[in-house]
């Protein structure tokens, strides 16, 4: 079995014992997924199974939107539900014009400093082993990109957001950053992931499901190809004879008519529409095989 999966994970699972459900399912071997989901989390991960592992080097820099929900009036050691309390609580009614306010500060190109709790490394160990063991931690900011901040609801000390961000941003940190800037402390207790690339919620299977279809031997409908992943790259269809010499790694030639011609990066597909490669051009209208499935 080849393809990718979308599950919507539930709550209280780490995406490692999600990947491990899945590998089950599938009957073993290579399983992955395309970017870590905190395990009180729920939502999109993207899980990759077979030869298209092979491809979530294409994903590493894909766009996330989540949708959170942020309690203002105290901040945590996690910059979650979590962890423990950190200063004094603060009654708070959430002003929504302030609020709204405070948001266009974090929107765009912004730097960014992980939470405590990441598997950012500190000295060449991962920063939550450190917290958990109340050692300090001091992680350097990092750039990222908001491109969009909605703020969908205020309830009390309550507040909801949408968020769609490059990868390696943190909601915890945001909501964190966001409690600091008002000025009562703040910190995320819910948090859904809506989409990661292509793939979107309304597309995920909960696990339930997933076990339903294997049941009935039908989990192979929950499988997307591998021909339909990484959908910003154009497709060149090649014959039998230069699918063959493909498989060996060689190089290959594009039509000088299509879209594939000028791009930096092509899927090759067989006469059958299977994924063959992603080729990577060297050449006007040459490529060399980076992946070969």
């Amino acid at each position: 079995m080849d393809g990718a999966i979308v599950l919507d994970k539930p709550a209280g699972m780490t995406s490692f014992a999600a990947v491990r459900t899945v590998r089950g399912l599938v009957g073993g071997g290579k399983v992955g997924h395309l970017g870590t989901l905190d395990p009180a989390a729920t939502g999109v991960l993207p899980v990759v199974v077979g030869r298209a592992t092979r491809l979530a080097r294409f994903y590493l820099d894909h766009r996330r939107e989540y949708v959170a929900r942020i309690r203002f009036g105290w901040s945590t050691s996690t910059y979650d539900a979590e962890g423990r309390q950190v200063g004094e609580a603060t009654q708070v009614e959430l002003d929504e014009s302030a609020l709204e306010a405070s948001l266009e500060a974090f929107r765009g190109c912004v730097s960014q400093v992980p939470p405590p709790v990441s598997a950012k490394k500190v000295d060449g160990v991962r920063a939550y082993k450190l917290a958990r063991n109340d050692e300090p931690v001091e992680l350097e900011p990092a750039e990222i990109e908001i491109h969009a901040l909605e703020l969908l609801e205020v309830d009390g000390p309550f507040a909801t957001v949408r968020c769609l961000c490059s990868a390696g941003t943190y909601i915890r940190s945001l909501a964190h950053d966001l409690g600091a800037a008002l000025g009562c402390g703040a910190h995320v207790c819910g948090l859904n992931r809506t989409k990661v690339g292509e793939f979107e919620l309304d597309d995920a299977h909960p696990l339930e499901h997933l076990e339903e279809l294997h049941a009935e031997d039908l989990l192979e409908d929950a499988v997307r190809p591998p021909a339909s992943l990484v959908p910003s790259l154009p497709v060149e269809r090649v014959d039998a004879a230069t699918a063959a010499r493909i498989r060996h790694g060689q190089d290959f030639s594009v039509s000088a008519f299509g879209e594939c011609k000028a791009a930096p990066l092509v899927k090759a597909v067989d006469p059958q529409g299977n994924l063959l490669c992603i080729g990577e051009a060297v050449t006007p209208m040459c490529f060399h095989p980076v992946v070969v499935l």
